[in-house]
């Protein structure tokens, strides 16, 4: 069969896809990428491990809701025709809503499913809950939860917002001389972009940056978070302190009379009350550079000198949303806005802060989005019924229980239907096991999805959903706009997102409002000529369908130069923050108001719930350090040969230290068990330098695999993180706040199972 080569976009780049018809036989770098992600070749593996037919586990099947929902996950299921299951989805949605309200549906989604701008997942199922009477939603991102709350109090900027105006990399390059990063600038994450990667950059910006005399400076436990072409000195660093290296910095500019009084005064709010913190005027705890050494394990002098050494030269503090996502990790966006306003080089070219540079790709681009617009999505009618994203195993635990949000008394809902539509619960929360009996409190679960994962295992209804690859859209990158072309015919009887979508829309009465009369096709066609109307250089769609791509009318990348909080730096009074105060908050009347004994109102160090520092380390001595994959995006395609080549005794791999490995008797390729007092993984060892000596690395995405006592035997480390939010302020996930110790496996390792299909019976 003759093989076509289509264009396609992805959260991870533009390639060229060949296929036969029936399957992708290559993928290519698109040639306008100079820097193409590695995890495209997961894509040859779309047509693997499908879900081929509309199922429904049996005991769900046999006895209706409720029905033996502890065994979601080993009942087998029994395929239905579609017309069939649309007719079980659309009664269950009438049942519940009729019964218990709309607030007991909770609409699950993470966005990840597609970077086309129509069949977004996400925008498919929230436009069919909404317009049926809304549903308990999510609010906030595993990624980036704690940031996205502290940010607006700091500095009155939506996170995404603030994000969007970082200071571009060429600005950077151009005046920076000292570039000093908590979490580093790690490019497998910089590989990756919510809506669409564009053309990856972030190489060419460090190698540039490096090429004019930028100095890099690296806290982080791992040496390869910054690349070694670029020389950073590299300060290994106890996870979890750096808000207390950042209190011991600005205490060191402070006490060498070198902190810009007038900036603190003019543009900041609350100096007065953070200084006396920060000197120990409150607590009798000067937060001195040997303090924060001690916390944070360090060489004497390392921070005395480099507080001196930031003083003395244009200095841009950049933050990782690794550091925030651990026990009180708001409090580290907080206090690198602090230290930045000590040094007072916020909002000078090439000075300050930014984030979250090497965790987003083409974070400080300096360009401006050319977005897509997509599927419209009416507002939630039950606005208020929303939980913080990472919260679920406790809103399923808990229903009626009470927490604090934000500065809110908020109350758990009583969920009774989950509709989940693009995103895996298994791979990125926290503590799986947990998770895995607290999915017992629905009446009925609903996963569409095109892939058999641990979530569609555990359904009790599962539609089965077409990838992008298998569907016509619009991807929308930050210099392109890519005719995202089917390249596959749909696998087995998939159907899209929005075809399912209609036809519930429909069974529930408001299928012609849900489509407007439009197919797939048409809406794509229309979405274009949205688009165009609004860009004269945009062609007809018809010539752009067919070449594919069309490269934005724009400036080269890195154009326009921005500088963050420029405007507000010279002139404070005309560019006032939307914050209380219109100035930056190093003390928060607002937080204060809010009285919760775990969030102050000001930057301050608080002690994990466990760290290497603390006595739990006596019988867990590794920290733990779930990061991203660099072989996939989260867990997506963890089934494909590219993921699975890049494991270790066939499961996920661990790096160790070769000092921690010797005392344990490990070397490269041995199976481990990590596992702490939550859990267990099993685990490939790999032995390396790059990493400090009482830290292990642990990457997140492979597809749980749990054995009868909880044990993951494909590596997934979320068996072993707590379950916990970072503070009552954000309820943000805290993963990488987590103690574990590592054994030899001792006999022969089990078998791992998490991409074998489920079991399916006759009716």
């Amino acid at each position: 069969m003759a093989t076509t080569t289509t264009p396609t976009l992805t959260h991870w780049g533009p390639f060229l896809v060949e296929a036969d018809g029936t399957e992708i036989t290559a993928v290519h770098g698109h040639p306008k990428d100079p820097d193409p992600s590695p995890i495209g070749q997961n894509l040859l593996d779309v047509t693997r491990n499908r879900i081929e037919r509309p199922a429904v586990r049996q005991s769900w099947l046999e006895g209706g809701p409720g029905t033996a929902t502890d065994q979601r996950g080993s009942d087998p299921f029994v395929e239905v025709g579609w017309d069939e299951v649309v007719d079980l989805v659309g009664e269950e949605i009438t049942r519940v809503r009729a019964d218990k309200g709309s607030e007991a549906i909770f609409g699950g989604s993470y966005g990840w499913g597609s970077a086309g701008r129509f069949n977004l997942p996400s925008s498919q199922i929230y436009r069919l809950l909404r317009m049926g009477g809304g549903y308990t939603d999510a609010r906030g991102t595993y990624s980036s939860s704690a940031a996205e709350v502290i940010v607006p109090h700091l500095m009155g900027l939506d996170y995404s917002q603030a994000v969007g105006s970082q200071t571009s990399w060429s600005v950077i390059a151009g005046h920076t001389e000292l570039m000093v990063c908590f979490g580093g600038v790690r490019l497998s994450n910089a590989q990756v972009t919510y809506g669409g990667q564009g053309p990856h950059l972030t190489r060419h910006w460090l190698d540039r940056s490096t090429d004019q005399g930028v100095r890099f400076v690296n806290f982080s436990p791992l040496r390869d978070d910054l690349i070694d072409e670029v020389d950073g000195r590299w300060i290994p660093v106890r996870p979890n302190t750096d808000s207390a290296i950042m209190l011991g910095l600005a205490h060191q500019v402070v006490a060498d009379g070198q902190h810009d009084e007038d900036f603190l005064t003019t543009h900041c709010t609350g100096w007065e009350t953070f200084c006396a913190y920060l000197l120990g005027q409150t607590d009798g705890i000067p937060k001195t550079a040997p303090w924060a050494e001690s916390i944070a394990d360090l060489e004497p002098g390392t921070l005395t000198d480099l507080a001196r050494e930031m003083t003395e030269h244009r200095t841009f503090i950049n933050l990782a949303l690794a550091i925030q996502r651990g026990d009180h990790g708001e409090y580290a966006y907080w206090a690198a806005t602090a230290l930045a306003a000590v040094l007072g080089q916020t909002g000078l070219p090439g000075g300050g802060f930014g984030f979250p540079f090497g965790s987003n790709g083409n974070v400080g681009a300096g360009q401006i989005r050319k977005r897509i617009p997509g599927i419209s999505v009416p507002p939630n009618p039950l606005r208020d019924s929303y939980i913080p994203v990472s919260r679920v195993t406790e809103m399923f635990e808990n229903p009626g229980g009470s927490y604090r949000y934000n500065g809110q008394s908020r109350t758990y809902p009583d969920i009774s239907l989950v509709y989940w539509c693009g995103g895996n619960p298994f791979h990125h929360h926290q503590d799986l096991n947990r998770l895995s009996r607290a999915w017992a409190h629905p009446e009925t679960v609903i996963v569409q999805e095109p892939f058999w994962t641990p979530l569609a295992k555990r359904a009790d209804i599962v539609l089965p959903a077409t990838t992008p690859l298998e569907r016509n859209d619009l991807g929308g990158a930050e210099t392109m706009l890519v005719a995202m072309k089917a390249a596959v015919a749909p696998v087995g009887e998939a159907r899209h997102d929005y075809d399912i979508c209609a036809a519930i829309a429909h069974r529930l009465g408001y299928g012609d409002e849900f489509t407007e009369g439009r197919s797939i096709d048409d809406w794509v066609r229309h979405l274009y000529e949205e688009f165009a109307a609004d860009n004269d250089y945009a062609p007809a769609f018809d010539e752009f369908w067919e070449a594919g791509v069309l490269q934005h009318d724009m400036a080269d990348m890195g154009e326009p130069e921005q500088v963050f909080l420029a405007d507000f730096r010279a002139d404070p009074d005309a560019h006032p923050l939307e914050t209380t105060s219109g100035r930056i908050e190093l003390f928060s009347v607002v937080i204060d108001t809010f009285d919760d004994s775990d969030a102050p109102p000001h930057a301050a160090w608080q002690e994990p719930y466990e760290w290497l520092g603390s006595s739990a380390a006596e019988r867990f001595p590794l920290h733990l350090i779930s990061n991203q994959p660099a072989d996939k995006l989260h867990s997506q395609y963890d089934h494909s040969r590219f993921s699975r080549g890049h494991k270790v005794a066939g499961r996920t791999r661990l790096r160790i230290h070769p000092a921690a490995a010797a005392a344990r008797g490990l070397v490269d390729g041995d199976v481990v068990r990590v596992f702490n007092d939550r859990g267990a993984s099993l685990a490939g060892v790999v032995v390396s330098d790059a990493i400090q000596a009482d830290v292990v690395e642990l990457p997140v995405g492979s597809w749980y695999d749990p054995d009868d006592d909880g044990t993951c035997r494909n590596g997934n480390p979320n068996t072993l993180t707590r379950d916990q939010g970072t503070s009552s302020l954000a309820q943000g996930p805290s993963a990488h706040t987590c103690l574990v110790e590592v054994e030899k496996l001792e006999g022969a390792a089990p078998e791992v199972q998490a991409y074998n299909l489920p079991e399916f019976v006759e009716r």
